[in-house]
């Protein structure tokens, strides 16, 4: 067989090319230090539940001692708890809770931890019966009652630290964004501005005759070289943008960078719906998300008002002398009557009276057209921060949040809600877009997703956002987290407009 003439010369060509190839062993090193990094967190994890976990059963067995007054049912419960604790784990890894990307928001967490707890306590229930120990019924709810706020705790302490670490430029996820389009670039955005989600955007990849908009990280080659790219570079990740590629390309580039070991995420082209809403299935051969409706009827509108009536209940003792203290700070500090009280549009469009201790001026209202055009939000909303017409001890009681305290006649009254939008103005609603209108469909509150995440912005925009995200995306959880949140940020003053 005679030899090939151009052999030598494909052999060099192929030399070349793979001197030009990216280096491969550095960012497979790349790679396997960034998974000890993940693995390291996640074992911290397990450590800290463990703790909790054990913390939790040693208290729950205590008060069940103290109860009964009888040592002899300790060993039982030791027995049981110790023998429960790697159960509760592989139960916690079976609801994902060692799965970052099940458990990015807070709610999610914790619905997923009220289930998971509920579980793992009946698994040691069944435990309790395959030893044959009399393990007492009454510290299994114990028990139950003191894992879920301990656990809950202890997780929030976590993220705490994870999002420090983060910020820091530690145990953060290296990734590409494929697309550069409004939706890669809103992406690129939103993580490079909250550094806490624990992404590090690299570059982006272009699809097609797409025009890149400015982006504050570089547009590294195609989506085509994205497999090289990613390998060369150590990234750990890649954030598929849907809507800047075709349905078969993205499946096709899903599959060669999973082979690669790389994260995969696609985005869903969904924006403001809760990612608890979402529900994953197939239909046929594809995958669809499928978005649960928001249930504001039926027993969740009993329990809100319930909630409402006991919070209210519960402030209106505590809160009686601070009203009766600042009342009189009023009358002392300026002329005028104690409460202010304004018309204000609340669930279905219906007008009622909000009544608040009076923080400003007898006149405020008559100056209010001349400080229009200094206000510091944009819309129709009047914000400033230094508004001459608020008194001296109108500025302490707003700080302090207590001029909002008369409003829980409202909540009383059924009027208002305690979580929920602001209480809008007539005019202001007037100039509303029908989207906007959309936050009418619930009661208004005194606190709500605005007053902890956007108040200290002043943009309408986020107004807007927040509001109606609460609204699309209402459930009884998100009043407790809101109203968890809104306990740091009057006492620290975040966010004082």
């Amino acid at each position: 067989m005679n030899p090939d003439p151009n052999a030598a010369e494909r052999e060099e060509e192929a030399a070349r090319s793979i001197s030009h190839k990216p280096q491969i062993g550095q960012s497979l090193r790349q790679q396997r230090a960034a998974a000890r990094g993940s693995r390291g967190a996640k074992i911290a994890v397990i450590s800290t539940d463990a703790a909790a976990i054990v913390a939790s059963m040693s208290v729950a067995a205590w008060l069940r001692q103290t109860s009964v007054s009888t040592p002899e049912a300790l060993g039982p419960m030791v027995l049981t708890g110790a023998l429960a604790v790697p159960i509760w784990l592989c139960v916690f890894a079976r609801y994902k809770l060692y799965t970052a990307a099940a458990v990015t928001s807070v709610t999610a967490e914790i619905r997923r931890l009220l289930h998971a707890v509920a579980a793992a306590v009946a698994c040691t229930a069944i435990l309790s019966l395959f030893l044959g120990t009399e393990t007492s019924r009454v510290w299994l709810l114990l028990t139950f009652a003191t894992a879920l706020p301990t656990l809950i705790v202890e997780r929030a302490i976590v993220r705490r630290a994870f999002r420090r670490a983060r910020t820091r430029g530690q145990l953060q996820r290296k990734v590409l964004i494929i697309g550069t389009n409004a939706e890669a670039l809103g992406i690129v955005q939103m993580l490079s501005s909250n550094t806490g989600l624990g992404y590090q955007v690299l570059g982006l990849l272009e699809c097609g005759d797409q025009t890149p908009g400015i982006s504050p990280v570089r547009v590294l080659g195609s989506w085509r070289d994205a497999p090289e790219i990613v390998q060369a570079l150590g990234a750990t990740g890649v954030i598929i943008a849907t809507s800047a590629i075709d349905t078969p390309v993205a499946n096709r580039l899903a599959r060669e960078l999973i082979e690669i070991g790389c994260h995969v995420e696609l985005t869903s082209g969904l924006v403001d719906i809760s990612a608890d809403r979402l529900l994953a299935r197939p239909l046929g051969r594809r995958a669809v998300m499928y978005i649960e409706p928001v249930r504001r009827l039926g027993w969740r509108a009993v329990a809100k008002r319930a909630f409402d009536i006991i919070i209210t209940a519960g402030l209106l003792v505590v809160g009686a002398p601070i009203l009766l203290v600042a009342a009189l700070l009023i009358k002392l500090d300026s002329k005028g009557p104690i409460f202010f009280s304004q018309v204000r549009v609340g669930k279905d469009g219906k007008l009622f009276r909000v009544r608040k201790l009076r923080t400003m001026v007898a006149d405020a209202e008559q100056q209010l057209e001349l400080l229009r055009d200094r206000s510091e939000i944009d819309g129709p909303l009047f914000k400033m921060r230094d508004d001459p017409r608020i008194t001296r001890v109108g500025n302490v009681l707003r700080k302090a949040s207590i001029d909002e305290l008369p409003q829980l006649w409202n909540v009383l009254v059924g009027e208002m809600s305690i979580v929920g939008p602001r209480p809008a103005l007539p005019s202001e609603a007037l100039e509303w877009t029908d989207d906007l209108r959309s936050r009418l469909r619930v009661k208004p509150g005194i606190t709500g997703m605005w007053q902890v995440n956007g108040r200290s912005t002043a943009s309408f925009d986020d107004y807007v956002r927040h509001d109606l995200y609460y609204v699309d995306n209402w459930s009884l959880l998100t009043d407790l987290a809101i109203l968890a949140k809104t306990v740091p940020v009057v006492l620290f003053r975040k966010g004082a407009f």
